[in-house]
């Protein structure tokens, strides 16, 4: 009995043992085809421009041609879902925005993913969001704006790039940290929430940064309250962070580059390396910057571990918003 039972302990180890060879020789030949590279928004945004500059060095990196592919609509979760359905051999990733996974499926029903449905291969880049209101308010900085709106008695409005985007809940973790009431007013994308700010129909915003909105700050039309990060960053040199008026508020936006889960490990650290490698460059790291975001690379488990930390937050925000899928 005893021999039997060491048998069928050896054959399972033995097994486990053919079963990781395969898969390290597989890494070892991988890619022999060329990779997607699925970016779920439309052509020319931030994330677009993001992955063809990454495209270049990491397709050198990996022997093969890698394709950007642009599957933009609802909310992102078109393209996303395609890569989550997609065979985990590596040769399908995903490039987003770190809330695409932790707070869309919360927001967007029947978004068909989850964030358990990826694999990390790495962060690829991060940037705080800027806060700005209406030049002709009357207050230069967070708080006077705070206490500005303590005496509206029906809040202040504020602009969105939609109700669930990382716009409105950025906004929404500074109205209940710094303790003031706030109206939301969603617009379809960043550039016509801007114009709201600009227009005086609305507040605030608080949204990314771009060359327009610096101008727009330069020439008074739009005040910089500071930038949401924890730390001062070198895309806003001399601008104050959030936190330093409204303590424990931060908010930091990042990209990163997924698979589908089960893709071997082997294939992930392949695929990570060639990232980082990309991310080293000094070109990549200039490129990125005039898109107004930092090359930040990370290990496979930095991510995880990132998203770990940051998804209940979100969820919590989610909460007390009182969104529900629709």
């Amino acid at each position: 009995m005893k021999l039997k039972l060491f048998a069928g302990r050896l054959g399972r180890c033995v097994a486990t043992m053919l079963v990781l060879a395969s898969s390290i020789a597989w890494a070892q030949e991988f890619p022999t085809k060329p990779i997607r590279l699925m970016v779920p928004y439309p052509a020319g945004g931030t994330t677009d421009l993001m992955a063809r500059t990454l495209q270049e060095s990491m397709q050198k990196t990996l022997g093969q041609s890698i394709i950007v592919i642009n599957k933009g609509g609802a909310t992102g979760t078109i393209g996303t879902r395609e890569v989550a359905q997609a065979a985990p051999d590596g040769y399908s990733m995903l490039f987003v925005i770190g809330t695409q996974l932790m707070v869309t499926p919360l927001v967007v029903k029947d978004a068909g993913y989850a964030p358990k449905d990826f694999v990390p291969i790495g962060r690829v880049s991060a940037a705080p969001l800027f806060a700005v209101i209406n030049g002709a308010l009357p207050v230069n900085d967070l708080k006077g704006f705070i206490e500005y709106a303590r005496k509206q008695p029906d809040g202040v409005e504020y602009a969105s790039s939609g109700i669930g985007a990382t716009s409105h809940l950025a906004t929404e973790m500074l109205a209940r940290t710094a303790g003031i009431k706030m109206l939301h007013v969603p617009f379809a994308g960043t550039a016509p929430a801007t114009q709201a700010v600009l227009s005086g129909q609305v507040k605030l915003v608080i949204t990314s940064g771009s060359t327009a909105m610096s101008s727009y700050i330069a020439s008074g039309k739009l005040k910089l309250l500071g930038i949401t990060s924890a730390e001062p960053s070198a895309l806003a040199p001399g601008a104050p962070t959030l936190n330093t008026v409204v303590p424990g508020y931060a908010v930091d936006i990042w990209w990163g580059l997924f698979a589908p889960a089960a893709t071997p490990p082997a294939i992930v650290a392949k695929l990570n390396e060639a990232l980082k490698t990309a991310l080293s460059l000094p070109e990549v790291r200039a490129g990125f910057e005039k898109f107004g975001v930092i090359a930040k690379a990370s290990t496979v488990e930095e991510l995880r571990t990132a998203m770990t930390d940051e998804a209940p937050r979100w969820a919590g925000v989610v909460r007390e918003v009182g969104l529900k899928p629709e």
